[in-house]
């Protein structure tokens, strides 16, 4: 077993609300076994010396699309300068042209981003099937989080509707609704562990519920409860007039009526929906994640966060896809997440959230809607995901007063320090122990350029 001993933290950041100061952390194979001062080292411990570290629990990404990391850094695609269809008839001819390995080196990209920065667990919402990628592409991204090292949590997307039923899908990226759940109950059985400190999840996650018929969502609840597995889709991004024209009644009530909602069901974005809609959500213990960076982007009013808090919406944080966030920075989307609030503070009903509970958005709340209670803050018995930050550095003077605040109120600029999941360092000095980056980009640049070719 494998044992890490943190010696002389300045700060251990336990959770929003809990920091502890002037303490060690010891780590013992997947979990965290103690943390208090003058902590002994047991016999064979790697003692690493922490004087001048913030150590703060991994963070969550609760929304993502990997694929698209293929796609940044494109001016002709930026979405302020077209209209929705104009975007969508550009980016998605693309989006079916993606190989199986490209899928394989956009996620590796993506998860390795997301680790440099802080991240340990992350959901991704993989709904691009092009026929002739084949059905193996969540398989490829289980192969890369082993590599990285990250905690992952597959979301097997999927979209059933033809573009000759009001879809904006091209007909190369439609499965009927038997191949999408065919292959998640495949998925599930194979990878799927709901023991703790698992490193493999899957979740049952059709695209959105304008881009699929009412069966998908009906059969994907039914073989989740099933499965014993969570849900999850997009909701309130402009589709709920859509959804009222065909079906009569808005996303929010039409999920419901089909039993989409719930604890174990989270949906991504929402900012169009209403004080009742959110009420309701409140309600029924469905969570969101909020993506703060395509806010920038879609430039659409700014997520009531501060509603979705007073409601008591559960809330977590996610990048979303390079199509509306070219990095895969969460350590970013809290600082975001934070500004874009205060930015509107003066028209809203309810207070700007603390900028601790941001943090909070992207542990313990992230952690929760995943359904998982072994990760999202640093206690004894939890596991061991962490990352560590120096702050014996000029960017820090005058904020080390705060660390639960820091994130959200000042930024981190650079990686991390450290990165470790489940007790295992993934992200450190500046490099992937055992891992040649630039190997991996030049492999990931060679797989891009087939799009090209």
């Amino acid at each position: 077993m494998t044992i890490h001993l943190f010696k002389g933290c300045a700060a251990v950041i336990c959770d929003p609300h809990t920091v502890l100061r002037d303490v060690d952390l010891l780590v013992e194979g997947p979990k965290i076994a103690a943390i208090g001062a003058n902590l002994s080292a047991p016999a064979g411990a790697d003692v690493i010396d922490a004087r001048g570290w913030f150590l703060y629990p991994g963070l969550v990404n609760t929304h993502h699309h990997f694929f698209q990391t293929f796609v940044r850094n494109r001016a002709d695609l930026d979405w302020t300068k077209l209209s929705v269809i104009e975007w969508l008839d550009l980016i998605y001819p693309i989006f079916s042209r993606l190989t199986e390995d490209c899928f394989y080196h956009s996620s590796l990209t993506a998860m390795a981003e997301l680790a440099k920065h802080g991240c340990t667990t992350a959901f991704d919402h993989q709904y691009n099937f092009p026929r002739h990628a084949g059905k193996r592409i969540i398989d490829r991204q289980f192969e890369a989080a082993e590599k990285i090292g990250l905690r992952f949590h597959a979301g097997r997307g999927g979209n059933t509707l033809p573009k000759s039923q009001g879809s904006t899908i091209p007909d190369e990226m439609l499965e009927t609704t038997d191949e999408f759940i065919a292959d998640c109950a495949r998925l599930i059985d194979t990878y799927h562990d709901p023991a703790p400190f698992s490193m493999a999840q899957v979740v049952v996650s059709p695209c959105q519920p304008v881009n699929c018929y009412r069966e998908t969502f009906v059969e994907s609840a039914a073989l989740a409860r099933d499965k014993g597995v969570f849900l999850h889709t997009h909701v309130g991004e402009g589709e709920s007039p859509v959804i009222a024209a065909r079906h009569g009644m808005r996303t929010v009530d039409y999920l419901e009526q089909i039993g989409f909602v719930g604890p174990d069901t989270f949906y991504a974005h929402c900012w169009e929906l209403t004080d009742a809609e959110l009420r309701q959500m409140a309600a029924s213990g469905t969570g969101v994640s909020h993506c703060p960076e395509p806010v920038y982007l879609v430039g659409a009013e700014v997520t009531d966060i501060p509603a979705m808090a007073a409601f008591g919406v559960r809330l977590g944080l996610g990048c979303d896809g390079a199509a509306s966030n070219d990095n895969s920075n969460l350590m970013h989307c809290i600082h975001s997440a934070y500004m874009l609030q205060c930015l509107v503070a003066s028209k809203r009903a309810h207070p700007v959230p603390n900028p601790r509970d941001f943090l909070g958005y992207a542990t313990t709340g992230g952690a929760a809607l995943l359904g998982r209670a072994d990760i999202g803050r640093l206690a004894p018995g939890m596991a061991a995901d962490l990352f560590a930050i120096d702050t014996r550095r000029m960017d820090y003077v005058g904020t080390r007063h705060d660390p639960a605040s820091l994130i959200a109120k000042v930024g981190i600029g650079m990686p991390t320090d450290l990165t470790m999941v489940n007790g295992r360092i993934i992200w450190a000095k500046g490099e992937f122990p055992g891992l040649d980056e630039a190997e991996m980009a030049a492999e990931a640049e060679a797989a891009l350029a087939t799009l090209n070719a």
